[in-house]
């Protein structure tokens, strides 16, 4: 019973009638039908945003420390926690009346998703030093328990009022709150503390262990403290704007940054700053085209199609800038 009210504090009591006020605020500014005079989109805008800068400011460790497979594992191992948090909710959940029933629900889920995270991908780390495997195999394994234990108890999870894969997947920024706004907030600002504390030590470990060891660096608990971290932004993003963003902004932006950087230094902020330009311009594509051709595409689906298509370029136009430094 202790969840409820924890998830509650994490995302119901956060105040969040200030930011309502600024935003309608704001919208009432703005231009009679324009993307800022509706206050959805100002949400969504903020939300992508948050999202951004905290994949963009881990993506560079995921592609550099070759965790994308350990990444797309946590995105799915967190369809196992929904699937638990909805078990555990019925079972002990309070009752009430439909709305109340779907927000005190994700109340619950939310929690339960982060905690499971955190103990798999921690749990993928501790296998892996216990055995010797690869990490491949390792994450394989929980990969499909992960999936396994979803489908099993998938069948639990009827009542579509409350759950939506395909909101789950593809995920609906629009939707978006401004109590998640504020937690998303929240979570930029334990990103950037902790990495200010790890990043260092942690790409020393990932480039050489031994090294990073004589130096003595933590390498276990560093490297620990990135999978919660990685776990925590995996899990609160997804919940908010889907899987496959999730999934494609750990990732993408920092596959393209490699292809137009020279160091490590260039590759973060270049990881940062593309991740967060792709989204804002997805965003505004997928409204421009929504409203002068009528036609509604996803917004999701519309920035993870411009990540692919700037991956293309850089490949195109890193060696051509390579050949220029050398020239």
């Amino acid at each position: 019973m202790f969840l409820n009210p924890l998830a509650a504090l994490l995302l119901t009591f956060i105040p969040h009638e200030w930011l309502d006020r600024c935003i309608r605020s704001c919208a009432a500014w703005a231009p009679e039908n324009s993307f800022f005079a509706w206050d959805f989109n100002i949400r969504a805008l903020l939300a992508l945003m948050l999202v951004s800068l905290c994949c963009g400011a881990i993506g560079s460790l995921v592609v550099g420390g070759r965790m994308a497979f350990f990444s797309d594992a946590l995105a799915h191992c967190s369809f196992a926690g929904i699937s638990i948090g909805f078990l555990l909710f019925f079972l002990f959940g309070p009752e009430g009346k439909d709305a109340d029933t779907q927000r005190m629900f994700w109340d619950w889920v939310t929690v339960i998703m982060a905690v499971f995270g955190i103990a798999a991908g921690c749990g993928i780390v501790w296998v892996r030093t216990r055995t010797g495997l690869s990490s491949d195999t390792v994450i394989g394994v929980f990969f499909a328990g992960a999936v396994g234990l979803a489908a099993t108890l998938r069948i639990l999870m009827h009542d579509r009022r409350l759950f939506n894969l395909e909101d789950f997947l593809f995920g609906e920024p629009l939707k978006v709150s401004s109590g998640q706004l504020l937690v998303l907030a929240c979570l930029l600002v334990v990103t950037l503390l902790l990495l200010a504390s790890i990043y260092n030590p942690l790409h020393l470990a990932s480039f050489n262990q031994s090294l990073a060891l004589a130096r003595r660096v933590p390498v276990q608990r560093v490297q620990y403290l990135f999978i919660i971290l990685l776990a925590l932004v995996v899990n609160l993003c997804l919940r908010f704007v889907g899987a496959l963003l999730i999934n494609a902004l750990l990732i993408i932006p920092a596959a393209t940054a490699v292809n137009l950087s020279r160091n490590m230094r260039q590759l973060f902020w270049r990881t940062v700053l593309l991740s967060l330009f792709l989204s804002i311009a997805g965003m505004w594509l997928s409204w421009d085209i929504s409203m002068g051709a009528k036609k509604d595409l996803g917004l999701s689906g519309t920035i993870v199609v411009l990540n692919v298509l700037a991956f293309l370029v850089s490949m195109a136009a890193g060696p051509w800038l390579r050949a220029r430094r050398m020239a």
